[in-house]
């Protein structure tokens, strides 16, 4: 179609049907998700992969009362934005919302998704957000992943599902992936066809494999490869395990995670070794790393490190003030701060990320760390008696942000400074308004590009004592 329609309101311009049975919508936006949003007979209508401003012919997936989903067929008026894609599989994965969107604009669209979610909140409308920090390796940064497993026409497809069914999509060579996490999915696909290994079916439950995970050490060049199972297997995956670790020699560990339940949880509670090491050796910015296969880890190791040694700046550490880590995870942020600080205090609910933790302190020769495992306002409670007053607190939650009782709890210790490092910017602003009514104020807020080519951003926020929110 011509680009004349430009000069034509978005809101104004016709929307008919197109011949097969397509929809033309123009649309008017991207929401949070990074997809994009068109009006169609008074119903929201969502399509992934497509710009704003961007004329589009659609088949309608799902019907709603209130809302359709449509699935982009056709580009019939691209948007400035648009780049050509460079995943082959994006049509069908859907996984990476802003693929097809130049990068500058990508970080546009994360500072206004970030300036949005404060702007909804009064304590913070006068508070400042720094430009993104976009990342220098936009594609190839991924280093850990979870894959379903699945079959399709009697191919192996190992990938994501399929939005809203258990449909497994083939990622294919992903250009998100460390290129060594490509390299093992394509000799596993060939193994898995090569020994015929039944996968796990999750309609009808039956099956042995159910998904791949796999964690790259890019300092080290080596990679840890764990497979799920509905049940423990110690006849075929030990053939698989040997199999693949020969064919690549960079992966220098292989374990079995067993997940008997039929829920859609990836992991299970018992993992067994199969062959190799036990953990994956790892470096991210100044710190040595000991990486579990259950433990949780950032997957882009060059913005990670950019965080690290930011937050050991804002916090400014001399080597006679206790630091606390909250959702310390296997210690990153805490061994950072350990450089400086007289002791660090890590909280981490999962016991296996409490043990790496611990154990990368002695890997660093930091001795000045003490990490806990169990509920951080629990565990708050308890510190609050049996340590002097730290004088920073971090606070690094899941995307649920952090519970009223945990805010409370670290600002009655009145730390000098805090820094909350948050992968959600609706959760962060609504604790953050907390946080300035517990009496504190915020300095400075930098966002940082995490996860590139999707919708996700990372933000760290500086605050201290007294006062309120500064331009």
């Amino acid at each position: 179609m011509s680009r004349q329609t430009e000069n034509q309101p978005a809101a104004g311009r016709q929307r008919r049907k197109t011949s097969g049975g397509l929809v033309e919508i123009d649309i008017e936006r991207l929401n949070s998700d990074g997809l994009g949003v068109a009006r169609r007979q008074g119903k929201e209508v969502l399509v992934a992969g497509a710009l704003p401003g961007e004329r589009v012919a659609i088949s309608i997936e799902h019907e709603g009362q209130r809302r359709e989903v449509g699935r982009l067929q056709r580009i019939l008026d691209p948007s400035p934005m648009r780049r050509p894609s460079p995943c082959k599989s994006l049509s069908a994965c859907q996984g990476c919302s802003l693929m097809s969107m130049h990068y500058p604009q990508q970080l546009r669209f994360k500072q206004d998704k970030v300036q949005e979610a404060f702007g909804r909140a009064p304590e913070l409308k006068d508070v400042a957000i720094q430009p993104v920090l976009g990342a220098d390796q936009p594609l190839g940064y991924r280093t850990s992943v979870k894959l379903a497993l699945g079959r399709h026409k009697g191919r192996i497809v190992i990938g994501l599902y399929r939005r809203g069914s258990h449909d497994v999509v083939d990622t294919g060579a992903c250009p998100l992936h460390h290129p060594l996490i490509n390299r093992i999915v394509e000799v596993v696909r060939d193994e898995i066809a090569r020994q015929d290994i039944y996968l796990y079916n999750p309609v009808s439950r039956r099956g042995l494999l159910r998904y791949l995970l796999i964690k790259v050490s890019p300092a080290n060049g080596k990679a840890m490869v764990t497979f799920v199972t509905s049940q423990k297997d110690f006849k075929r995956i030990p053939i698989l395990a040997k199999w693949v670790m020969r064919k690549v020699p960079q992966i220098v560990s292989v374990q079995q995670n067993v997940n008997a339940s039929g829920g859609n949880v990836i992991l299970g509670r018992e993992t067994l070794r199969m062959i190799g090491q036990p953990d994956l050796f790892d470096q991210v910015g100044d710190i040595r790393l000991r990486i579990s296969p259950t433990s949780f880890f950032q997957v882009n190791h060059a913005q990670a490190a950019r965080i690290y040694s930011l937050v050991r700046q804002w916090a400014a550490l001399r080597d006679n003030e206790y630091a606390l880590d909250l959702y310390c995870g296997i210690g990153g942020i805490a061994l950072h701060l350990a450089r400086d600080a007289g002791q660090v205090v890590g909280i981490e609910m999962v016991e296996e990320a409490v043990r790496n933790a611990q154990q990368n302190a002695v890997l660093n020769q930091l001795g000045n760390c003490r990490f806990l495992a169990g509920d951080t306002a629990h565990l708050l409670e308890d510190l609050a008696t049996s340590i002097p007053q730290p004088a920073v607190a971090v606070l690094n939650p899941p995307r649920g942000g952090c519970q009223t009782e945990v805010l409370q709890a670290v600002a009655s210790l009145q730390p000098r400074v805090m820094i909350y490092v948050s992968c959600n910017p609706e959760t962060l602003a609504r604790d953050l308004a907390e946080l300035i009514r517990l009496g504190y104020r915020c300095d400075a807020v930098q966002p940082v590009d995490m996860f590139p080519q999707t919708a996700h951003i990372e933000t760290v926020v500086r605050l201290s004592r007294g006062g309120h929110s500064q331009k």
